[in-house]
């Protein structure tokens, strides 16, 4: 390998020593000037190696124990019944609720070191927050915005029909923690909706053209627009129309483009497909984020919660937050419950880990079949975790002393696992991470120089990703 490339590399890899550094003396010998390779460091360091971004966002803060980091050795009034299994990567356990997942674990990056720095961002709402931003709720004097938001911001989008940054459905109770901070209007997520996106019946109304306005009218009312445009802008100095005109022009395309539906229509998905990411709602979630991606969307976040129906009595608010008899077969809401945690199921039911497990596999898979794990940076997040004690109600509590999140995909090295916590996962005990870095890792891998800031609208520059840095594993 010639010096340039071997420079190169190492820079983009964020391994230079300081022996490394010394070994430019040599480069004018090899027709590399000092300026010209610390500029092809510079840019190195900041190649793209992600395309897009998919985050599973699992709201409630999942139990770690349960899941990503098994503890046989916990003391045993406060384990898991759940038993750890071998992976397809040897040395690698994950938790027996994670069957499916453990055989595509040759591709994915476990960082079971993740914690909160800072005191706060321990509720649901401050919680999801400072996941969707990677900014802790109480550190800036700034609403910060979310990753997404960021990244629409300062990379947009190659896919001209739909939004830079879409969740699916986000209509749970926090997903009203999205932010655009002091971006403009144009970087607010677009939320799908959908109360159950496995019934055939849902649809995106949002991005359709109304009735009224198909068979070419609103092609008509497009034309009629320009020529108003056209007419104003030559009656004298001053009237500038292309801001407007972006919006204008994103919005006509969203409408018109027949890809829009194809996007959203799971129709179209073979019923192989469909049976890999598991009936019901948390399935076609995941896949719904897989088309997007697929459609070139830049930043999807699949943020998920079952549904009540008549097969889930009791089961109002399906998500993590396992305060009351996690390990109940069904319903938590049993004698000695708190009401803490109220319309949940136990951690094992099949709405529950079963379609998490049944689903992020196949995500996995899929994406890695269609070629499309390889410029997309798949992230599995959480909040927080759960207590290492079990309560008087047999639940677990919020924690953020120690949890797991995962990375797959756009050069990550799968088959890994970083950072470790103690015999009990309550607290890391090396190579801990918190938020920042979660978000730092994504703004790296889509080549956003995070040394450049953001400005507001009172021109006032704003650093968004200093706070932390880019998970070493992950990069």
């Amino acid at each position: 390998m010639s010096f340039p490339d071997w420079f190169t590399r190492r820079a983009a890899d964020r391994t230079l020593t300081r022996r490394d550094v010394l070994r430019l003396g040599t480069a004018s010998v090899l027709g590399l000037s000092l300026p010209n390779c610390l500029a092809a460091a510079a840019a190195a360091g900041r190649r793209a190696a992600a395309r897009n971004v998919l985050v599973i966002y699992e709201q409630g803060g999942l139990s770690h124990m349960d899941t990503w980091d098994p503890k046989p050795d916990a003391v045993a009034d406060h384990r898991t019944p759940f038993k750890p299994i071998a992976t397809n990567v040897p040395g690698i356990q994950f938790s027996e609720l994670l069957t499916k997942t453990a055989a595509v674990a040759d591709k994915l990056a476990v960082v079971r070191s993740m914690h909160h720095a800072k005191d706060g961002a321990d509720a649901h709402p401050n919680g999801t927050q400072y996941a969707l931003s990677g900014s802790h709720p109480g550190a800036a004097a700034l609403t910060m915005p979310d990753i997404g938001s960021i990244v629409s911001h300062t990379i947009g989008s190659n896919c001209k029909y739909l939004p830079p940054y879409i969740m699916v459905p986000g209509n749970h109770e926090q997903a009203a923690e999205t932010r655009t901070g002091f971006l403009p209007a144009g970087t607010k997520v677009f939320k799908t909706g959908g109360r159950d996106l496995a019934d055939p019946a849902w649809k995106i109304d949002g991005l359709i053209a109304r009735a009224e306005n198909r068979d070419g009218r609103l092609t008509d009312r497009h034309g009629l627009r320009d020529g108003l445009d056209r007419r104003q802008a030559a009656s004298g100095p001053g009237y500038d129309v292309q801001g407007m005109d972006r919006l204008y022009d994103q919005a006509f395309d969203m409408l018109t483009s027949p890809k829009v539906t194809e996007a959203f229509d799971l129709s179209r998905e073979p019923q192989k497909v469909r049976d890999a990411y598991g009936a019901g709602h948390r399935g076609a979630c995941y896949l719904v984020g897989r088309k997007l991606i697929e459609a070139g969307v830049r930043f999807v976040t699949v943020d998920t919660r079952w549904p009540l129906t008549k097969e889930t009595p009791k089961g109002g608010n399906l998500n993590w937050d396992h305060h009351d008899h996690i390990y109940a077969t069904k319903t938590c809401e049993l004698p000695g419950a708190t009401g803490a945690g109220a319309g949940r199921y136990g951690i094992a039911h099949w709405v529950m880990m079963g379609s998490v497990d049944q689903a992020f596999s196949a995500l996995i898979a899929d994406l890695h079949d269609r070629g499309l794990l390889a410029e997309t940076l798949v992230c599995f997040v959480s909040e927080f975790g759960r207590t290492p004690k079990i309560n008087k109600a047999k639940g677990r509590d919020h924690w953020t002393h120690a949890y797991s999140i995962v990375f797959a995909g756009a050069g990550v090295r799968g088959g890994q696992v970083i950072g470790k916590t103690d015999r009990e996962g309550g607290y890391v005990l090396d190579t801990p991470y918190t938020p920042e870095d979660y978000a730092s890792t994504i703004y790296a891998k889509l080549g956003i120089d995070r040394d450049q800031p953001i400005y507001t609208p009172s021109n006032r520059p704003v650093f968004f990703g200093h706070a932390g840095q880019p998970i070493a594993g992950v990069m």
